[in-house]
């Protein structure tokens, strides 16, 4: 830390957890400027393609698993298909299950070299969901530990949940017999 950052800790008597490295990715300072929707500017093509990328963690024939390059945690990795399509149901069967091997190994593979607690796992479909990359599918693999939590369950002691649990039961199993 520097001279500056322990006067701030000092001045308010909070600690800071800085992650500088994040910046990039709230500005959007590496994303390309015509988007991510075309194959030739989506950064899961170009990492899936043929040349040798660091953050390429293993192949698989179908689906690669690489770091993140903004991550939560350490081990934040995610699991991609080779094949530029935007939601989990255009995966074919045999992606499928190797997207979930894939993950099964990931949780596996950072349990045994991190001791991670627990997993976040997730796919965010769709930009209105929260995708940064919405045109190409990919499920993140987030390792946890104890006391790693964000704010609003820590310092607030909230959990923001914007319908009842009594209707999201109701709406999902009505449409669970017709899907």
């Amino acid at each position: 830390m520097t001279e500056i950052d322990d006067d701030i800790n000092d001045h308010d008597g909070l600690e800071r957890i800085w992650a500088p490295h994040r910046m990039a990715y709230i500005t959007g300072a590496d994303k390309p400027a015509e988007g991510d929707d075309s194959p030739r500017s989506c950064p899961f093509c170009l990492t899936g393609g043929p040349n040798d990328n660091p953050l390429v963690i293993h192949r698989g024939e179908l689906v690669f698993s690489v770091l993140n390059l903004y991550p939560y945690n350490p081990g934040h990795l995610m699991v991609v298909p080779y094949r530029h399509i935007p939601d989990y149901t255009d995966l074919t069967d045999e992606e499928t299950a190797e997207f979930s091997r894939f993950t099964k190994t990931a949780m596996r593979v950072i349990r045994s070299v991190s001791g991670a607690h627990g997993f976040n796992i997730g796919m965010n479909q769709g930009a209105i969901a929260g995708a940064g990359i919405a045109a190409h599918l990919h499920q993140h693999v987030v390792p946890r530990w104890n006391g790693d939590s964000n704010f609003m369950p820590v310092i607030g002691r909230t959990k923001v949940l914007p319908q009842l649990l009594d209707d999201t039961r109701d709406m999902l199993a009505k449409a669970w017999t017709v899907v």
